[in-house]
Protein backbone atom coordinates (compact mmCIF):
# COMPACT_ATOMS: atom_id res chain seq x y z
CA UNK A 1 0.00 0.00 0.00
CA UNK A 2 1.25 2.94 -0.57
CA UNK A 3 1.74 6.45 1.56
CA UNK A 4 -1.06 8.16 -0.30
CA UNK A 5 -3.61 4.84 -0.52
CA UNK A 6 -2.82 4.94 3.16
CA UNK A 7 -3.67 8.31 3.63
CA UNK A 8 -6.84 8.14 1.76
CA UNK A 9 -7.87 4.89 3.94
CA UNK A 10 -7.20 6.13 7.21
CA UNK A 11 -8.97 9.60 6.21
CA UNK A 12 -12.33 7.86 4.99
CA UNK A 13 -12.14 5.63 8.54
CA UNK A 14 -12.04 8.62 10.25
CA UNK A 15 -14.27 10.61 8.38
CA UNK A 16 -12.67 13.39 7.19
CA UNK A 17 -11.14 14.62 3.72
CA UNK A 18 -7.69 13.07 2.90
CA UNK A 19 -5.43 15.91 2.34
CA UNK A 20 -4.78 17.70 -1.14
CA UNK A 21 -1.13 16.92 -2.34
CA UNK A 22 -0.22 20.45 -1.62
CA UNK A 23 -1.55 20.02 1.79
CA UNK A 24 0.69 16.58 2.45
CA UNK A 25 3.71 19.06 1.30
CA UNK A 26 3.01 21.52 3.46
CA UNK A 27 2.43 18.71 6.42
CA UNK A 28 5.90 17.07 5.27
CA UNK A 29 7.36 20.31 5.63
CA UNK A 30 5.91 21.07 9.21
CA UNK A 31 7.27 17.62 10.17
CA UNK A 32 10.66 17.94 9.37
CA UNK A 33 11.34 21.14 10.84
CA UNK A 34 9.89 19.45 14.12
CA UNK A 35 12.10 16.60 13.36
CA UNK A 36 15.19 18.59 12.30
CA UNK A 37 15.06 21.56 15.19
CA UNK A 38 14.21 18.98 17.98
CA UNK A 39 13.76 15.29 18.99
CA UNK A 40 12.11 13.20 16.28
CA UNK A 41 9.40 12.82 18.26
CA UNK A 42 8.16 16.35 18.21
CA UNK A 43 7.28 15.60 14.15
CA UNK A 44 4.44 13.52 15.42
CA UNK A 45 3.20 15.61 18.01
CA UNK A 46 3.53 19.09 15.85
CA UNK A 47 1.04 17.46 13.48
CA UNK A 48 -1.19 16.92 15.97
CA UNK A 49 -1.34 20.24 17.40
CA UNK A 50 -1.04 21.50 13.99
CA UNK A 51 -4.53 19.45 13.69
CA UNK A 52 -6.29 20.64 16.58
CA UNK A 53 -5.34 24.18 16.54
CA UNK A 54 -7.66 25.35 13.76
CA UNK A 55 -4.63 27.42 11.76
CA UNK A 56 -4.24 26.54 8.32
CA UNK A 57 -1.32 24.85 6.89
CA UNK A 58 1.00 28.12 5.74
CA UNK A 59 0.31 29.87 9.47
CA UNK A 60 1.69 26.54 11.43
CA UNK A 61 4.19 26.83 9.19
CA UNK A 62 5.71 29.74 9.74
CA UNK A 63 5.19 29.61 13.52
CA UNK A 64 6.50 26.37 13.54
CA UNK A 65 9.80 28.37 11.55
CA UNK A 66 9.71 31.03 14.09
CA UNK A 67 10.27 28.27 17.02
CA UNK A 68 13.10 27.11 15.62
CA UNK A 69 14.96 29.85 14.41
CA UNK A 70 14.20 31.14 18.33
CA UNK A 71 16.40 28.15 19.71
Amino acid sequence: MSRDEWIEGFADAIGVPAPTPEQVEAILALAGTAAHASERTAAPVAAWLAGTSGKDLEEINRAASAVQAAR
